[in-house]
Formats: structure tokens, sequence, C-alpha cells
């Protein structure tokens, strides 16, 4: 009798779902055609606070027609490694694609999202023929590997940010002020507890359950051990986290 392939989702399947979306700047977008095809295309990204990933789409791209008539879409991270690319990790993202309004509040807020993690689309950001879209998830397929096959709800995968409205505010601020003040914290969390290499990281983001560091076209993820829903809650967490950077080896 054949056993069930797919694993009961846990706090370990979580967070490797949050880290897979949460470090990626790029993914496999895959929109319908007119006629029914499936039609696959790289895509840059970026995630906002609750970690709903968007992207920034040109009017002459065939998937950006194909959102605007069907926006069924599924987005595929796959970072990959060495050896067998189906032993490392990846996740198939199921969403609805929503056109975002360029001169709303929440417009501007993705565009900074976005550059912050894409700083080259400066170059093309406000070109009349590109607008942002919201990939707001259905569900999602993780494959941790060989035999770790999961399905996970959307709240498996983004942050709850129910309680995080002061968070959400003072983010930009935040983010601003670690970069122009604790650089060198910021460069411990890459270094001490991420395995990263040297060199000037910054933060592109914070959220919740995390931090996004970048440093030119890399990025890591600085999970937190415990979700941050203030200003302050986000400052003990990363005060601690630098003083557990400087004691590691």
């Amino acid at each position: 009798m054949a056993t069930d392939p797919i694993r009961p989702t846990d706090a370990s399947a979580r967070g490797l779902a949050r880290g897979l979306l949460r470090s990626a700047r790029s993914g496999s977008l895959a929109t319908l055609t007119p006629e029914g095809h499936p039609f696959a295309s790289l895509t840059s990204l970026a995630t906002d606070i609750d970690g709903t990933p968007l992207i920034l789409v040109s009017s002459l791209s065939g998937h950006t027609g194909n959102l605007i008539a069907d926006p069924r879409c599924s987005l595929l991270i796959a970072p990959g490694g060495k050896g067998d690319p189906l032993a490392h990790a990846r996740i198939t993202l199921l969403a609805t694609a929503e056109k975002i309004e360029r001169d709303s509040d929440f417009g501007q807020h993705a565009r900074r999202r976005f550059l912050a993690r894409q700083p080259k689309a400066s170059l093309y950001v406000d070109f009349p023929d590109f607008s942002f879209f919201a990939l707001k998830l259905a569900r999602a397929s993780l494959n941790g590997g060989f035999g770790r096959a999961y399905e996970l709800e959307a709240g498996d995968v983004l942050s709850d940010c129910s309680q995080a409205q002061a968070l959400i505010e003072a983010e930009e601020g935040a983010v601003e002020h670690m970069n122009e003040d604790h650089a060198d914290a910021i460069g411990l969390y890459a270094t001490r507890l991420l395995g990263g290499e040297e060199g000037a990281w910054r933060l592109s983001g914070v959220d919740p359950d995390g931090a996004d560091l970048m440093l030119g076209d890399k990025a890591l993820r600085l999970p937190f051990d415990e979700p941050v829903t203030t200003p302050d809650a986000l400052r003990k967490t990363l005060v601690a986290l630098a003083g557990k950077a400087r004691e590691a080896t």
C-alpha cells in the first residue's frame, strides 16, 4: 500500500518556506496565455512586509498581458546549489495577481520595498510601461529535498501582521536607522550568524519574522526566534542578536 508522500506541516516546514521566499530576488513566473497554455518567464521580485511577493513588469512583456486577462499564476523559487538540483529545497506559490496603483500609498510603499531589494531597477521603475503587481497567495507546494514534500496554506508562508501595525509604520525608519548608525551590527549578523562573506551589508527590510540583508546582489535572511510586532520589540531583538553575533567565533 502506497504511503502519503506529503508530510504534516510543522514549524520547520514553515520556516523553510518563509526563508526561501524572503531570500529570493528572482523566480519563475508562470501565467496562462489566451489559448490556455502555461507560459513561464523569469521575474525579479521583492516581498511586502507580510511576505506577499511583489513583481515589477512591463506591459510589453507577454506575461503582463496574460496576468491582466487571467490573474491566476504561480511562482517557482528554486535557489539550487551544487550537485543534483532536485536535492535542494524549492517552493511553488499559487497566487492571484493584483495590479497596484502606482500613485496610491500602497504603490509608493511597494516601490520602496522593491527598490530596497532590487536597487538596479531604479533605472526603469518609473517608465510608464512598468507596473507593480502583488501576488496574493492561495497556497504553496514546498519540496525540501528528496522525501520532504509539504502542501502549505497561505498562512504557513506569510507573516502574521494582524497585530503589527506599529511595526509596519516604523519599518522604513528602522531600516534607515540600522543602515546609518549600526552598519557594524548588520555586518556581524551576516558574517557570524549567517555565514556570509565580509562586506558592506545593509538591511533591505524587516518584518515580524526576521530581517532581510543585502550585499550587492547577494541576499540573506535573518530569522527571529520569536515574532516582533512593535518597534520596541524589534529594537530589543536586534540588540540581542548583535550581542549573540559578537559572542560567536
